[in-house]
Parts: C-alpha cells; sequence; structure tokens
C-alpha cells in the first residue's frame, strides 16, 4: 500500500479545489458516462462533457440572481442528478451548499436555513416545495427558489429555465464560467453539513475545498482505490458518507454513479448498476444478511438447502481458524473451494458480484455479520468516521482488513487516545469548524489541532484501532459499573429476530432493553408457527414470540459480566424507520428521544410491580 505523508499530500492538492477536480476530470473524459437515473422507466445517462455543460449553466442562472461568494444554498431533494448539479453550481459561483434530510419536518427545514441564512433553495418537486411552503414567510434570507420537477409558482423559478437562462449567458459572455471558478480558492467554504442531532440542535459542520481535496487523496490512496468506479448512490447527501463517497469521490476519479432515490428499491438499482464499490450502513448489511439467509431456508428442495447451509457454515468456521492463526483441515478447505460457485450465486443475488471493496461505516456492526459476508466471499472493510473529518479517519485497507478493527489511520491523518480512551485526531481532514458556534468548535477542536471525536477507543500492537462506545453514551449503573450499551445492543441484534435494540439502565439498579422486531423476518417466523397475516404489534404480544425473544437476550447475558446482563425486556410494538422520530435519517438511535417517548415503559420495568418481560434464567456469566 502505498504510504503518504501529510506533506506528501498537501503538496498534491496545494491550490486545488472541487472545481478543479471537476475540471480535470471532464477534460479527461468528456465522453465516458458520469451518471445514470431511471426515469419513464428507463435508465438515462448523461456524460461528463454534459454533466459540466449543466453546471455551467445553472452556475451563471445563480450569478445572474445575484447569488455569489461567501453564499449559501439549500438543497432539498433526493438522490437525482439534479442535487449533484446544484450543489456544483453553487460551489462553482463560490458559494456553498447546504443538502437537507429528505425526511425533516418543516420546523425543521426553517432552522437549517435560516441558521445557514441560505439565500437560494433547489427543490426537487411537490411535495417538498410542500414542506417549504409552510414555513416560506420565516425564510428571513431567501431570495430564490428553484423547482426542478414540476410547474413553478409565480414566486419560484423552473430548473429548465435556471439553465436555459445561463445557457443564454454562456454564449453571450463565453469566459464568464471560467472566470467564476478559477476564482473560487481552496479555503473557500465548499459545503455545509448539519449533523443529525443526536445528542440536540444539529450543528453545522464547516467544509473548505481543501478538507474535500485533502481528504480524497488520503482517504482514496488508502482504500487502494485508482481508477473509476461504478457506484449506487442511494445513502442521503446529507450525510458525509454518501457525500464523500458518490459525490465528491466521483469527482476525484469519475466514477458512473447510479442513482437510487428511493432506498426501497436499492436491490434493482444494484442489479442495474452490478457496483464495484459499495457502501452500506450496518442496517443495510444486517438486512442483506437476513434476506440471504431466508432465501437459503425457504430453498424447497431439502438437499440443496442443507448442502447450501453446510458451505456457509463450513466457510466460517474456515474464516474463524484463519483469524484464530491456524490453517483450516484440508477436507474443510477443500469443501469450501468447492462452494465458491455458490457463494457467486448468493452475492448475485444482491447484484454486489462485480463487487472489489465493500464497505460499512457510520455504526457499530456484529461480529455475526462480518463473519457471515467473508463467509460468502466479500469481507466488508470497516471505516471509521465522522462530519467532523470530512468523513473517514480510519479504514481497513481491502489489502490487510482487520475483522473487528475499524482499521488504521489514513495517510496524513495523526490518531492519538486521550487520558480517558478517547480517540483524538489531527490532519487536513478535520473540519473549519461549526458555523455560527465558536465555543462549540473551541470544545470539540483544542488549541492544539486535535480533535475530540467523544468515541472511546483502543489500538492493538500493529495499529489498527477499536471503537469502543461513545464517551457520552457510557451506562453507569446505580452500583457505579460502566456498561457499554453499544456493545449490548450489537450482541441483541444478532438475533435476526431483533430489528432494534437499546440498552437502559444509566443511574438505574440493572440493564433492561426496548427491543423491535425486525418485520420481515418476525413475518417469517410466525409463518412457520402458524400464525400467518399476524400485524407485527400482535406478534410481539404473541407467548411463543416472547419466549423466543427471551432467549435470544439469554444467549446475550452469556457474553458480558453480571452488572452488564439484561434483566428485563419490553417488546414495542412499532417499527422504527428514518421517518420515524427514533432514528436520524441514517438509521442511528436518537437516544434522548427513546429515553423520552418510551419513559413510561422504561420507568415500568423498574417499577415495584414490573412491566416488561423477565429474564428469568441464570447465566453464567463473564468474569470482570
Amino acid at each position: 500500500m502505498t504510504k503518504l505523508s501529510a506533506e506528501d499530500i498537501d503538496a498534491d492538492v496545494a491550490g486545488k479545489t472541487v472545481c478543479t477536480m471537476f475540471a480535470e476530470t471532464a477534460a479527461r473524459q468528456p465522453d465516458a458516462d458520469a451518471m445514470r437515473w431511471m426515469a419513464d422507466g428507463k435508465w438515462q445517462g448523461l456524460t461528463w462533457g454534459a454533466y459540466r455543460e449543466r453546471v455551467r449553466n445553472a452556475t451563471l442562472g445563480l450569478k445572474a440572481r445575484g447569488f455569489g461568494r461567501g453564499q449559501f444554498g439549500l438543497i432539498l431533494a433526493r438522490n437525482v442528478p439534479e442535487h449533484l448539479i446544484a450543489d456544483l453550481a453553487i460551489v462553482h459561483a463560490g458559494g456553498a451548499a447546504v443538502s437537507v434530510y429528505n425526511t425533516l419536518a418543516p420546523e425543521q427545514i426553517e432552522y437549517l436555513a435560516n441558521h445557514s441564512e441560505a439565500t437560494v433553495a433547489f427543490v426537487e418537486d411537490e411535495g417538498f416545495l410542500a414542506k417549504l411552503i409552510a414555513v416560506r414567510d420565516r425564510l428571513t434570507h431567501l431570495k430564490h427558489v428553484f423547482l426542478i420537477r414540476g410547474a413553478a409558482p409565480d414566486w419560484a423559478t423552473s430548473w429548465d429555465e435556471l439553465l436555459s437562462d445561463g445557457a443564454k449567458i454562456n454564449a453571450e459572455q463565453p469566459g464568464a464560467f471560467d472566470a467564476s471558478w478559477r476564482a473560487v480558492l481552496p479555503e473557500d467554504l465548499a459545503a455545509l453539513i448539519y449533523t443529525s442531532g443526536t445528542t440536540g440542535p444539529p450543528k453545522g459542520v464547516m467544509y473548505s475545498h481543501r478538507n474535500v481535496t485533502w481528504t480524497s487523496k488520503s482517504g482514496w490512496t488508502h482504500l487502494e482505490v485508482d481508477r473509476p468506479l461504478r457506484l449506487v448512490s442511494y445513502l442521503p447527501l446529507a450525510h458525509i458518507a454518501e457525500r464523500y463517497v458518490s459525490h465528491w469521490g466521483s469527482l476525484y476519479r469519475g466514477d458512473l454513479v447510479y442513482f437510487c432515490p428511493d432506498q426501497a428499491q436499492l436491490l434493482p438499482a444494484l442489479h442495474e448498476a452490478h457496483p464495484t464499490f459499495f457502501v452500506g450502513v450496518p442496517r443495510v448489511w444486517e438486512k442483506f444478511q437476513a434476506a440471504i439467509v431466508a432465501g437459503v431456508a425457504a430453498e424447497p428442495d431439502a438437499a440443496r438447502r442443507e448442502a447450501a447451509q453446510g458451505a456457509i457454515g463450513a466457510s466460517r468456521k474456515v474464516i474463524a481458524l484463519k483469524r484464530a492463526g491456524q490453517q483450516p483441515p484440508p477436507q474443510l478447505a477443500a469443501g469450501v473451494d468447492r462452494a465458491q460457485p455458490l457463494f457467486a450465486a448468493l452475492r448475485a443475488k444482491l447484484g454486489l458480484d462485480e463487487c472489489r471493496v465493500a464497505i460499512t461505516t457510520t455504526a457499530p456492526i456484529a461480529q455475526d455479520v462480518h463473519e457471515f459476508f467473508a463467509a460468502i466471499g466479500l469481507p466488508l472493510i470497516e471505516v471509521w468516521g465522522m462530519s467532523e473529518l470530512t468523513g473517514p479517519g480510519t479504514a481497513n485497507p481491502p489489502s490487510a482488513p482487520k475483522m473487528g478493527t475499524v482499521g488504521t489511520a489514513l495517510p496524513g491523518t495523526q490518531l492519538a487516545l486521550g487520558g480517558d480512551g478517547e480517540l483524538l485526531a489531527r490532519g487536513g481532514n478535520v473540519m473549519v469548524g461549526y458555523y455560527k458556534a465558536p465555543e462549540e468548535t473551541a470544545e470539540t477542536i483544542d488549541k492544539d489541532g486535535w480533535l475530540h471525536s467523544g468515541d472511546i477507543a483502543s489500538v492493538d500492537p500493529d495499529g489498527y484501532f477499536s471503537i469502543v462506545d461513545r464517551k457520552r453514551e457510557l451506562i453507569i449503573t446505580a452500583g457505579g459499573k460502566n456498561v457499554s450499551p453499544a456493545n449490548l445492543e450489537s450482541l441483541m441484534k444478532h438475533n435476526p429476530l431483533i430489528g432494534q435494540a437499546v440498552a437502559i439502565g444509566d443511574r438505574r439498579k440493572f440493564v433492561s432493553a426496548l427491543i423491535i422486531l425486525a418485520p420481515d423476518i418476525a413475518s417469517g417466523w410466525a409463518r412457520a408457527h402458524g400464525l400467518a397475516d399476524q400485524p407485527l404489534s400482535a406478534l410481539a404480544r404473541h407467548p411463543d414470540l416472547i419466549d423466543a425473544v427471551r432467549s435470544a437476550v439469554v444467549e446475550v447475558n452469556t457474553h458480558v459480566s453480571t452488572a452488564e446482563q439484561i434483566k428485563r425486556f419490553t417488546i414495542l410494538e412499532s417499527e422504527w424507520t428514518p421517518e420515524s422520530e427514533e432514528l436520524t435519517p441514517t438509521l442511528k438511535i436518537k437516544r434522548r428521544v427513546v429515553d423520552k417517548k418510551y419513559a413510561a415503559e422504561i420507568d415500568a420495568m423498574y417499577a415495584e410491580q414490573p412491566g416488561g418481560y423477565e429474564v428469568k434464567e441464570v447465566v453464567a456469566a463473564k468474569a470482570g
């Protein structure tokens, strides 16, 4: 793997901006496809040359309306081509783009628009426009609204009109676009990403062009990616992970991006794109695993079904032995070799048959999920990062991954552990700061330039880091025992019946849990037990399913110390989704929301006559 120092990266990106990355890529491969998307039932495409023309026209149309250096532009759109074109138009006009999560309520959009003082807004369709209209009278800085699809009201401008105006300006002033983007400097802001607010009001993370170019060079070198990729853009573009990979990453390399605006259509998009690089949050990988396991279990031919299950089990044994530094028995290894066509077919069912690098990021992932995908020939490369680091801070190099860790420091990035184990980072990927929040910036980035991540970590002798927990989320029981909720929650989700889990116990006398059933798996379980057509709310109360969940919790308790064991649990009756209050758009749990919304259920588990379900079985605890 190429070793780069901070000085090497500094020299490579000197003078570069997002605009120069785009210009170089479009000039290098103007006729190559840059993006594809579904419209009118067919896949459409756009080359890099045509992509640049649209950015040019949108940029000039924006500037003609007074948008320019130092201003912010809001984008309310899903993963569609116009989202990236609007972003780049804002940037090439000298401004910074602010993408908005699709699930935000009008009042939350109002907060972001007013806090950023956005002067323009790009809106995908009438559904998004309705959210803006609900608070339009209170958006004191907004001057122009551009509607991408649909009939624009008289106070807004259509997307086509914006592009048409820009094309006319370009014909009259051929050098206007070049003059605009060449005036953009590496220290200028390129984007403002608002954190999803798990611990309070969203904070606007400021990124300079240098942040983007520096982290692109560092991160993609570490991930051993040196040629254009095929990508599927489906995670929110308001989140740093998707922004870094499918937007800035595609500009850096010249990738082909397939857009999937509806996550329910991810599987068809994967089968169309056959991505060579794919990023999934843990919940996506969990669902993929559940789908494969369910598909194998549904094989009507008993011999084929048992052979497939046996092959996966054998491959997992080989993985476990190799991780332990042992050579698998020749007969076992030979059986796994013979099963490779089966594993290729399983990967193909996900559309990941050509995937060279599969990433898991944004939250801890269960070891069981790691082992499953390694067993079928798709090892997951775990990456740790955060908005404040322009994306990645560590990653497992694909040529030398270490399962169960988040890998080693990115080139040029310094990492250290604070006295309490907090992971600290310093480098060109550290954000400029929080917008309009100097005190919070100073709390996060100290005087020596170290960013305090809030994550508790450990590091092994080879320099591979592991994330232990969030500093502010550690449970301290009434008995003074420190408990990692993330560890317990990960262990609970090993059982496919459990879709979401939250460990409770801070300042309480014991640990309890709130549990959400995985709808698809619970439905399959119900059919297998003669309970077809039972809604999730009814299944959550069914005695046999409660016993199945209890068994899963008992299994969790065998892996932790006595103080960490879950004594009671409650099964909630409705699913949590990105549209619900409990999860962020990237499927992270909003613990403060959960604590407040389910206060009655939580208190009931600790009452004199307790609610929920008791974990009656006594298990042998690990020492500690």
